[in-house]
């Protein structure tokens, strides 16, 4: 597979080394980019992570926009002006930098989530509280869609072979 899913808790080392959780390590690998793609996240207290998949992602957003346009500054520089690489180390270990820490908020135990093309680093107990959210508002979702009454923020699935 070459997605990020699941999510994996691991703790900072005395040295500020975190263990990339295997399954990522592998998906990194395929990917071949040479270390880790961080940066923080757009909308969460949070750090996206990834390679090249990530890269490509940000690169098609920014080529949607016109090249000098203000929104394309913004996005360039939320997305790159603040991003960093990371060494992995022959273990599969990255030293978290201050920045990357006081922005999630870590300071011992560190939870990777996949999120396919991207996974993101979390605090923990954050995480867990996002996580609830998140399914909280999945189920109203799902009930709004089987109810048939869609919400402009929620698109309606099209079924194959459904007219226009």
């Amino acid at each position: 597979m070459d997605r990020f899913v699941s999510h994996f808790t691991n703790r900072l080392d005395a040295k500020g080394r975190i263990s990339i959780p295997a399954p990522f390590r592998a998906v990194l690998m395929r990917d071949g980019f040479e270390g880790l793609y961080v940066h923080p996240s757009l909308d969460q207290q949070a750090v996206d992570c990834g390679g090249n998949a990530l890269l490509q992602e940000i690169d098609g957003l920014l080529a949607k926009l016109s090249p000098y346009s203000e929104e394309r500054d913004l996005f360039s520089t939320a997305l790159l002006g603040t991003s960093e690489i990371l060494k992995v180390d022959p273990e599969g270990r990255v030293v978290l930098t201050e920045t990357i820490k006081a922005y999630a908020g870590v300071t011992g135990d560190v939870t990777f989530v996949g999120q396919g093309n991207k996974f993101q680093i979390w605090e923990p107990n954050r995480f867990q509280a996002h996580l609830e959210e998140a399914k909280h508002r999945v189920r109203d979702m799902r009930r709004q869609l089987s109810s048939g009454s869609a919400t402009p923020d929620v698109p309606v699935p099209r079924s194959h072979g459904a007219r226009e």
